[in-house]
């Protein structure tokens, strides 16, 4: 079943009632055309939230965790066999530490959660160049999640973070410059995405400071390059 630009819109303005959650809505992950103008379903949502960024940014509330955002588990070394594809990666990551563009790995998994009520999700990676802090949305390689949806969660969490205790907790100065991006594989779909014309999905980037770091797996670990 195919869909109208009004029918797409319509479903924006329902999910957007939740800033927070907006990121996770099926429609942001619909693939194809509209059935009157021919144009993408993802990209008429990123007009819609281009059109709507003041109500999406301003949203999404903040989480302070009364406990520290650094996991003392998170040694990285060992990788259990019972992790998700995606959170095995992050370790793998983890472990090689530093990479271009993007400087040391410092963490994986790192809890937004105050208290079990609330709804937040865990930050895949953050990684800090000795200017910036990175917040880091991963997908595995076999992710068929749109670059949209990367891009949205990534600054979701940025958002829902206090960011003047993250970096407290790790130990980073205070005027840190803090970023939100894809972290997502070469060659794959995002990165598909991101090669053709898509001009309100990179205009939401440039409106959340957000750009694409793709990750090329190598014989010998992982290399990374620019968006």
């Amino acid at each position: 079943m195919g869909y109208t630009e009004k029918e797409i819109l319509e479903m924006c303005e329902k999910e957007m009632q939740n800033p927070s959650t907006f990121y996770q809505t099926e429609v942001i992950n619909y693939r194809g055309r509209v059935t009157d103008t021919d144009e993408l379903y993802n990209e008429i949502v990123a007009k819609y939230v281009c059109k709507h960024i003041k109500k999406f940014v301003g949203g999404i509330p903040k989480i302070t965790r009364k406990t520290t955002y650094k996991t003392a588990s998170h040694a990285g070394e060992r990788i259990p066999s019972d992790l998700r594809k995606e959170e095995q990666i992050a370790v793998e990551l983890f472990n090689q530490k530093h990479f271009d563009f993007i400087g040391d790995i410092i963490d994986y998994q790192t809890p937004l959660k105050n208290t079990s009520k609330d709804v937040a999700g865990k930050i895949d990676l953050i990684s800090y160049d000795g200017e910036t802090l990175y917040i880091l949305e991963l997908k595995k390689p076999d992710s068929t999640e749109t670059m949209l949806r990367c891009v949205l969660e990534a600054y979701t969490y940025m958002k829902t973070s206090d960011i003047e205790k993250l970096l407290l907790d790790f130990g980073l100065p205070a005027d840190t410059n803090v970023v939100a991006c894809p972290f997502v594989f070469f060659g794959k779909d995002q990165h598909n995405e991101m090669k053709e014309d898509r001009p309100y999905l990179k205009n939401i980037m440039h409106l959340l400071n957000s750009k694409p770091y793709y990750i090329i797996k190598e014989n010998n670990g992982y290399k990374i390059v620019e968006g």
